[in-house]
């Protein structure tokens, strides 16, 4: 199983790790090309049990209840991304000499395995906004008439993409830090980082290593390698990258861009990079009010999507026509409604400090409603560098502490009010004193910088509960 393309599966033994939304398509895919696969999983509980039965009535072997046995024979292993790699099975496979892929890999290795031409990918990743800039992305490919998808990372299979009956120009590719680890043949058209802070640090171990699996994703480039201006870290990978000839560095500013960079000039997206004689000229491609919404982060994912659609040769129109018709998904910087002359703003997608540090840079006056479970963050940063922003703040969840004690360091001159309960009707009480701190002209901003599994299912539950008692407001 080297770095080249497999095309004979027949009776190869290959071990899937873990069930789910990426191990079941891929034990389905390798058993439909002749392997013979078993599926090992960490859990053995009712729903594990009854996507066994699904599988074993395929012919797929599975063992539950235990993810760390390296199963006799096994050639090779497709993971599931979110495995981390210092688990017992992944030991055992590297003193066996057995590889282990993700299910990226899979999909990269599986590549025009039914003789058509392989469709190139336009790869994403960065700690925040990967989902919103390869779904503009796609959004403009669509615009310039390619058949495009937006796969990987945000919940659509690659292997599906590439498998699949449906037939590709170009695909939008959104990758996490966990699937570029298991990647390592991945060569994308041209890649985009977005952005560089510490997250999932338990998993990778350090922000080094966190840092050089996001690279991964400018390895073998052979158009374009997109970073970030404002973040030197993203700039670094490029420079570390091994890059087919010809590759360029295109940076992307919410500047006037210089050479080699998109930006913006007196309210217009424009190109520096993809025109010709860029030391002189630029092509305008958008207005930031293209954008939606038209906060700073925002539009440096647009230029980002911008970026990777002109360089796979997209015109200037269908920037602006893709940018235009994107309709941003739920939970993202999401205006709820105008209550008394204040604005409701949704982003509890926020889930860590790199992402609320942004959306609080959006606003001028916040009443900040923030808390949750911190994951080992630190907010001194956040708070310092928002302080002067905020009208009030209002802390819910388990970790609130941790915000409330950086508030009292940083911003003791903000009220803040710290909310001692976790149930989920504390979101109600949270908005209501938010309206009592706020005044015309103020956002009250759902920017929680922490995960919301000690109150919520998730993120999205978290927000339709702001969006909720912001209705009550209005209601009232």
């Amino acid at each position: 199983m080297g770095s080249g393309q497999v095309t004979d599966w027949q009776g190869k033994n290959v071990t899937v790790a873990g069930l789910g939304v990426s191990g079941i398509p891929a034990a389905k895919v390798l058993h439909g090309l002749g392997a013979h696969v078993t599926v090992v999983n960490d859990g053995d509980d009712e729903r594990a049990r009854a996507q066994a039965a699904e599988l074993a009535a395929l012919g797929v072997t599975v063992r539950l209840g235990d993810g760390d046995t390296l199963p006799d024979g096994t050639e090779l292993i497709v993971t599931a991304p979110g495995w981390k790699p210092d688990k017992p099975l992944f030991q055992a496979a590297g003193k066996a000499g057995v590889p282990v892929w993700g299910d990226v890999e899979l999909a990269w290795r599986l590549r025009g395995l039914d003789g058509r031409e392989p469709a190139p990918w336009l790869a994403v990743t960065g700690t925040n906004g990967k989902t919103t800039t390869v779904q503009m992305l796609a959004s403009i490919l669509t615009a310039a008439g390619l058949r495009t998808a937006a796969v990987g990372n945000i919940g659509v299979s690659l292997l599906d993409a590439v498998l699949g009956e449906e037939r590709y120009d170009v695909l939008a590719v959104e990758l996490s830090s966990y699937q570029l680890h298991w990647a390592p043949s991945l060569r994308a058209h041209s890649a985009a980082v977005l952005n560089l802070a510490p997250d999932h640090l338990d998993w990778h171990g350090s922000m080094e290593a966190y840092a050089a699996d996001k690279g991964r994703i400018y390895e073998g480039n052979r158009v374009a390698c997109v970073y970030n201006v404002a973040d030197p870290a993203t700039e670094d990978l490029v420079r570390a990258a091994d890059v087919e000839e010809g590759c360029r560095a295109v940076g992307f500013t919410l500047g006037t861009p210089g050479p080699s960079q998109l930006g913006v000039v007196e309210g217009i997206l424009v190109d520096r990079a993809f025109v010709e004689n860029r030391h002189k000229n630029a092509q305008e491609l958008a207005e930031v009010s293209d954008v939606r919404p038209p906060a700073p982060h925002n539009i440096a994912n647009a230029l980002a999507a911008a970026a990777l659609a002109r360089a796979y040769g997209v015109p200037a129109t269908a920037v602006r026509d893709g940018l235009r018709a994107f309709t941003p998904d739920a939970h993202r910087i999401a205006h709820v409604a105008d209550v008394d002359g204040v604005a409701y703003v949704d982003d509890s997608k926020a889930t860590n400090t790199h992402a609320a540090e942004a959306s609080l840079g959006a606003y001028e006056s916040i009443v900040w409603i923030a808390g949750g479970l911190a994951k080992g963050a630190e907010f001194d940063e956040l708070v310092a560098r928002s302080a002067k922003r905020m009208r009030g703040a209002v802390l819910i969840g388990a970790d609130r502490a941790l915000i409330r004690d950086a508030l009292t360091r940083h911003a003791p001159q903000v009220p803040v009010v710290d909310l001692d309960r976790t149930d989920t009707g504390a979101m109600l009480q949270a908005v209501q004193e938010a309206r009592r701190l706020a005044r015309p002209g103020d956002t009250v901003l759902l920017a929680p910088a922490c995960a919301s599994m000690d109150m919520f299912a998730n993120y999205n539950q978290r927000g339709d509960a702001f969006a909720e008692a912001v209705r009550e407001l209005g209601a009232r």
